[in-house]
């Protein structure tokens, strides 16, 4: 399967682009991505893997997101933005600020000014026009999503009227916010014009880029909004039940994570139009996709809305071999990761053997018994990805020098050449 790559063996690094060191609080697609692949190319890497480039909403996390085929605006670089015209020195100075951790909330009440200076003095061209009429299925209405979001101070959308939350009804408003429209349309054609030349550079480096497509999306959504049939709603819009994982040793009341569940009997009648359109969306940006949460598509777990945490949530079976059947016969080029990881029954591992797909394999998760699946001896193919660790983990530099007790000595002993150096 990983011939079907376009290679065996080949290595990488997970960079999320907010984390390039720019000028402007958070990375973005201007000159240090450039130099980021450089960096791959020159140490012979072949893939850079980013997080989700989806725009973050109440919380700051792509997981959350108000759109999962729209692009995160921060991402657009404001001096390719200076480059062409759209915006003076003295904007782009104002909006510097040193590297750090990312403040979302400066982020949120100073790029979005910027961009709108940048908005209008953009004059229309022939790419833009191609832009708009390429993804008229899903542009116009997240851009009315995003302008109704403007006019209720950002708030959920079930708390508008009802002529604004129905979405058949909304589209009757759309003259009316034709100007607010445009600005989002603007973004979007901004931040996948710098992305797909950044994505053309890379591959000239012969770099493939992997992305990622979290299982779920937000309640307080475009996706959920447009399509609210697809998904386990109540007559109010809110949901019956909601996403999340149940207790364990590290977290004794679960994890609550709050996404709507997907209707997966309509989803299933239909051949699982929704997830057609929306992978192939991520198809078209990335080379390979993982997906993340894959054990979801084989069982998923369900806890009361309104519940303060996981406890009472019950584990449900989801048809995900048929979905992937189906994906599999409408593009049958696509290349497709599975994050296997977490509470691994024996059902997922059939899901993961039936699709073929290449699951993850993480080091850092390899010490903590003798024998654990994630030590390179252990492995039972050669069909998977493996990773030092995940986002959700400690970089490994750091990761090694807090090793302790039995950990630390599995470590020294699976990889002597640490040896020395460690003791």
């Amino acid at each position: 399967n990983m011939k079907n790559f376009g290679f065996k063996n080949k290595s990488g690094i997970l960079m999320s682009v907010s984390s390039l060191p720019t000028e402007f609080g958070i990375g973005n697609f201007g000159q240090s991505a450039y130099e980021f692949v450089d960096f791959l190319s020159k140490t012979k890497q072949k893939c850079w893997q980013v997080l989700p480039l989806n725009p973050t909403s109440y919380g700051d996390s792509p997981y959350q997101s108000p759109a999962s085929c729209a692009g995160n605006p921060y991402f657009i670089d404001p001096a390719t933005l200076y480059e062409e015209g759209l915006l003076t020195k003295e904007e782009l100075n104002a909006n510097k600020k040193e590297m750090g951790p990312v403040d979302y909330g400066w982020l949120f009440n100073t790029r979005y000014d910027l961009l709108r200076i940048a908005f209008n003095r953009f004059k229309e061209n022939r790419s833009y026009k191609n832009f708009i009429k390429k993804n008229d299925h899903w542009l116009n209405d997240y851009a009315l999503f995003m302008a109704l979001k403007v006019k209720h101070n950002f708030c959920e959308w079930t708390k508008w009227e009802k002529e604004f939350k129905d979405v058949v009804l909304a589209r009757t408003h759309i003259d009316e916010f034709k100007e607010e429209m445009d600005f989002w349309k603007f973004l979007q054609f901004k931040f996948f014009e710098q992305w797909n030349k950044l994505v053309k550079y890379a591959h000239a480096k012969k770099i493939k880029i992997i992305g990622d497509m979290p299982i779920y999306v937000a309640h307080d959504s475009m996706d959920v909004w447009m399509d609210p049939k697809q998904f386990l709603l109540d007559e109010d819009y809110n949901p019956t039940v909601v996403a999340g994982c149940p207790p364990d040793g590290f977290t004794p009341d679960g994890q609550l994570w709050g996404n709507p569940i997907y209707d997966w009997e309509k989803m299933e009648k239909e051949n699982f139009a929704w997830w057609c359109r929306r992978l192939e969306n991520s198809f078209k940006i990335y080379d390979i996709l993982r997906i993340d949460h894959f054990r979801g598509f084989a069982g998923y777990y369900t806890i009361p809305y309104g519940d303060e945490n996981a406890r009472r949530g019950v584990w449900n079976s989801a048809p995900g071999i048929k979905l992937f059947r189906t994906i599999k016969e409408k593009y049958p080029k696509s290349k497709i990761i599975a994050e296997d990881l977490g509470f691994i029954t024996e059902d997922v591992r059939e899901l993961l053997d039936d699709t073929g797909f290449p699951g993850m394999k993480i080091l850092q998760f390899a010490f903590f018994d003798d024998d654990s699946e994630y030590l390179p001896r252990m492995y039972k193919n050669s069909n998977c990805i493996v990773y030092t660790g995940s986002h959700d983990s400690d970089c490994t530099k750091t990761w090694v020098e807090d090793l302790i007790g039995d950990t630390l000595f599995r470590f020294i002993d699976e990889c002597p050449q640490n040896k020395q150096s460690k003791v």
